[in-house]
């Protein structure tokens, strides 16, 4: 009896062996650079005149009218075959001239559409059209599209205006298509790479991991992959409260980094502590690709040119120049939530919803064709909040978790939602009623519209007194991106907005825009201020700060992660005067006398049990956890209550450790 099972064990064991290698070797043969010349051949002789890739993905242009109309079907015949996407496109001598087409959509989409812009990506054969109503665009089952198509040969794509303007998104949108040859060339290139022949019988095959920053800290997120073939930095941010330089950046003068030999970097989100020196890396020569979700390009660019504007405030030498940023919008490649694509010969990337903020995004990284699967948390928040879906729990394969821990420790169980906002609403209605002010310096990405749905809903239910509310900072930029990308938010807020009911339009919320008004917000009567940065470590927030500090009934609320070393966490440590630079640039010592409030439950973290939470409900459960992101206490608290719940193998690096996956 139990010979036959060993024996029936053995059986699926070698069938699952088989079945790998059968996998393999289609993986293999796709691999190899004819996978396009394989594609051009399935289909009719002379039907495609070139061959493309964009990515991973495969773009074949056609001079031939009547299969640019009628061959989808058997297009979508190869890319079952391949399993890859293909897209068909005209060649530009079929194009319809640009003027003519430009008055062709305006008389083919309804005015109802509010077309507000419309960008020709010449090289690509792409038509940019951007409105306000999307799906009427669009039409029934992208019937207009269909037509508009047909008529210019053009192929169009419909992108969302931003409901509040947004000059950022505008900017980054005309530095895609201004240079679209070498866009073209760019995104052709990376396929060449993706797809060059890798076979792992060659070579021993391992995956190791670096911690180049954030092991047992906060800040300064960057973390290497590695390969036999491939290097991949995940994250490349600062530690904005370091005072110490030393302290500040990732560690790239250590033998594992090799700018010249970066394939890619993943962006999780664009929280300068994950995302700063981005740009940095393209000034100093990298030209590969970034993959980030949309949201997250748009905010990314916007912060550096802020990062660029606070180094000339403080006197100093930005480390990077605005060709800089534009250099690594030409070259970001952006993924929707749950789209799988191929990011070099040995590495597949999938982003999940993170629920952190705007377009934040977990890593899953299937490595050497199955040999490995890996999940990179980032910042997370395995939680509902106004403005975001809770973070995905289900995954196709998982051996290795890496998982923040910035409120891991024993100590952090934080109250509940509805506890915290009850105590927000509660102590603005204390500041409120007592002729206060209130400043809540806020994160921009994230925070700051968490705070605006919440202040905006309680005001309309009457929890609290209804008083102006003024944005100030990058807070009003990043609402007007949030207000592009429905589809990354709540389902609440998103439905709002298609019904034309955005919440972020409220008449309640000031935009301040400048130092004549910041002054009349602070002589003025009781109000709410929302404003960055949200650790009081410059920007509009401690300007309000300045001001406000020595009055009795004003408030500061903070709401988020206040770092070690930050004006914000000595505030809410008890420091009862501090030293700022007055309007005249001379140090004055500013008294604190204002009552501090901290809610660490509005936090776009997640707290200890929603953390132990996430690892009890995801699917599958990881095999290794390795902590990261968070103070060594609370990185050393989760660990050990991870191996004691689950008996799962957990790990805490250091900085510059490494550690072998496989």
């Amino acid at each position: 009896m139990h010979g036959n099972w060993r024996q029936f064990l053995a059986r699926q064991k070698s069938k699952r062996i088989f079945q790998r290698l059968q996998i393999l070797k289609i993986t293999l043969r796709n691999k190899m650079g004819d996978i396009l010349k394989s594609v051009v051949k399935e289909l009719p002789k002379n039907a495609v005149s070139t061959a493309n890739f964009e990515g991973a993905n495969i773009v074949l242009y056609t001079e031939d009218k009547e299969f640019f109309l009628s061959g989808e079907d058997q297009i979508r015949k190869v890319v079952n075959q391949i399993k890859k996407r293909i897209e068909l496109r005209a060649e530009q001598s079929l194009l319809m001239d640009e003027a003519k087409t430009k008055k062709m959509i305006e008389s083919i989409i309804p005015s109802e559409a509010e077309i507000t812009d419309v960008i020709f990506d010449t090289q690509r054969s792409i038509v940019v059209i951007e409105s306000k109503k999307p799906g009427i665009a669009i039409g029934k089952g992208g019937e207009i599209l269909h037509n508009l198509k047909k008529e210019t040969f053009w192929t169009p794509q419909i992108q969302r205006s931003p409901a509040i303007r947004s000059k950022i998104t505008e900017a980054i949108r005309q530095v895609l298509y201004a240079n679209d040859a070498y866009r073209k060339k760019f995104l052709n290139n990376i396929g060449k790479k993706i797809y060059k022949e890798w076979n792992p019988e060659k070579r021993e095959e391992w995956i190791r991991i670096t911690f180049l920053g954030s092991a047992r800290q906060v800040g300064r997120s960057c973390l290497l992959l590695q390969t036999p073939e491939t290097k991949i930095l995940m994250d490349v941010g600062i530690n904005p409260a370091a005072e110490n330089p030393g302290d500040k950046f990732p560690y790239f003068n250590v033998p594992e980094f090799n700018i010249d030999q970066l394939d890619a970097i993943i962006l999780s989100h664009a929280h300068l502590d994950h995302s700063a020196l981005v740009p940095y890396l393209y000034k100093m020569g990298f030209r590969g690709p970034t993959y980030m979700t949309t949201p997250t390009r748009d905010i990314v660019a916007l912060l550096a040119l802020d990062f660029i504007g606070v180094a000339y405030k403080q006197a100093a030498v930005p480390l990077f120049s605005i060709e800089d940023i534009k250099e690594m919008v030409r070259h970001t490649i952006c993924l929707d939530y749950n789209e799988v694509t191929d990011i070099a010969p040995d590495v597949r990337l999938t982003f999940y919803n993170a629920g952190h903020a705007l377009g934040s995004a977990m890593t899953h990284l299937n490595i050497g064709n199955g040999l490995h699967n890996l999940l990179y948390t980032a910042d997370m928040k395995y939680g509902s909040t106004k403005t975001l879906e809770p973070a995905a729990i289900s995954f196709p394969r998982l051996e290795t978790l890496i998982i923040e821990s910035t409120y891991g420790g024993k100590d952090n169980t934080l109250p509940s939602r509805k506890e915290c906002e009850d105590e927000l609403f509660a102590v603005i209605r204390k500041a409120i009623e007592r002729k206060g002010k209130v400043l809540i310096p806020s994160l921009g990405v994230g925070r700051g519209q968490e705070e605006m749905l919440l202040i905006e809903e309680a005001m309309s239910q009457g929890l609290i007194p209804k008083v102006p509310v003024y944005v100030d900072g990058m807070v009003w930029d990043i609402t007007a991106i949030h207000t592009a990308y429905p589809n990354f938010l709540s389902n609440n807020v998103k439905n709002k907005i298609f019904k034309d009911e955005n919440p972020f339009s409220s008449e309640i919320f000031k935009r301040v825009g400048s130092p004549a008004e910041r002054k009349e917000v602070v002589e003025g009567g009781p109000c709410i201020i929302v404003a960055t940065s949200g650790m009081l470590t410059g920007g509009a927030s401690l300007e309000y700060f300045r001001e406000m500090a020595d009055g009795k009934n004003n408030m500061v609320i903070f709401t988020c992660y206040q770092a070690s070393g930050s004006l914000g966490s000595d505030v809410k440590n008890g420091l009862k005067e501090v030293r700022l630079s007055g309007e005249n640039g001379r140090e004055e010592v500013v008294p604190i006398n204002m009552e501090v409030v901290p809610i660490d439950g509005l936090s776009g973290h997640s707290g200890r049990n929603q953390l132990l939470a996430f690892i009890n409900n995801m699917n599958p459960k990881p095999k290794k956890i390795i902590i990261n992101h968070g103070e060594q206490s609370k990185s050393l608290d989760l660990a050990s209550s991870l191996y004691k719940m689950y008996k799962i193998e957990t790990v805490v690096p250091r900085n510059l450790e490494t550690l072998r996956l496989k």
